[in-house]
């Protein structure tokens, strides 16, 4: 999707002398969003369901002690790609692994732990992202991924790229319950929502953020959705890979990814107004 053609406007002269310090162009803390983007987000999520799958049946751990692992991992990469002085595929992509398998725990845990309906929870959860865009906006004046370039704002990405995972965690699941379709039909149904913002922001004209944020939304469960395919019995309506080879399958593919992208540079946001803004 192509997101908007130009960049913020650096604010005034008024604004203060330690306003062109606070944000660093050409210095953007996540990738371009290209194809490869979208292909190295959609297997995230993927290996993030099975995963956590992973982890809590076949390794013993329960739901409660794979929530405090991946919250440590991810609290500990969180911490390398907020020290990264620009984006490095290598950091910033095993966070968003990560933040996937975490997002899906805090809504796994609503509803199986507490008993927190799935309305209630996908209700809840798009309403505490809709809070943390608007906050976002409202101190940064925007909230387009091509300058996170400054702590504040990278803060404000990563708790709603949580959130993104934790709401398309419940309505994926929502969805998949109230209409019983099944992992493959399931998939397609994503599939097919996300081909519909991308007709709606190149047809129709939706904002490019908002188009990028609900696609980003809809990925979760279409991952999901593809991960269960593959990993679950076929009794269940999968394909009885199994979770261990099905999350092996697809981190191998991620590492090969995010290896050439970390040699090619291909996913580099270029500096100054200029640049390119594809997604």
């Amino acid at each position: 999707m192509t997101h908007e053609t130009s960049r913020t406007s650096p604010p005034p002269a008024a604004a203060g002398p330690a306003a062109p310090a606070r944000h660093r162009p050409g210095r953007n803390k996540v990738p371009e969003v290209t194809a490869y983007f979208w292909i190295i987000k959609v297997l995230c999520t993927t290996v993030g369901e099975t995963a956590a799958d992973l982890l809590n049946e076949k390794a013993g751990l329960g739901l409660t002690g794979v929530s405090l692992l991946m919250s440590a991992l991810f609290a500990v990469v969180l911490v390398a790609q907020f020290r990264t002085a620009a984006y490095r595929a290598g950091v910033y992509w095993p966070a968003v692994a990560l933040i996937s398998v975490v997002g899906t725990l805090i809504s796994d845990n609503l509803t199986d732990h507490m008993g927190v309906p799935l309305e209630t929870s996908t209700t809840v959860f798009a309403v505490v992202l809709a809070i943390v865009f608007a906050v976002w906006y409202r101190r940064e004046r925007t909230l387009s991924i091509h300058s996170i370039d400054s702590t504040g704002r990278e803060s404000f990405y990563w708790l709603a790229v949580l959130f993104t995972f934790a709401l398309g965690t419940a309505a994926g699941d929502l969805v998949s319950e109230r209409m019983d379709l099944g992992y493959w039909l399931s998939g397609v149904l994503f599939a097919a929502a996300i081909a519909a913002v991308a007709v709606a922001r190149f047809a129709l004209g939706l904002d490019a953020v908002w188009s990028f944020w609900i696609a980003y939304v809809l990925t979760r469960p279409l991952g999901a959705s593809v991960g269960d395919y593959l990993s679950q019995p076929t009794a269940d309506g999968g394909l009885g890979v199994g979770t261990v080879i099905t999350s092996a399958l697809f981190l191998a593919v991620i590492l090969g990814l995010v290896v050439y992208l970390g040699v090619t540079r291909k996913d580099i946001t270029e500096p100054g107004p200029a640049a390119r803004r594809t997604a």
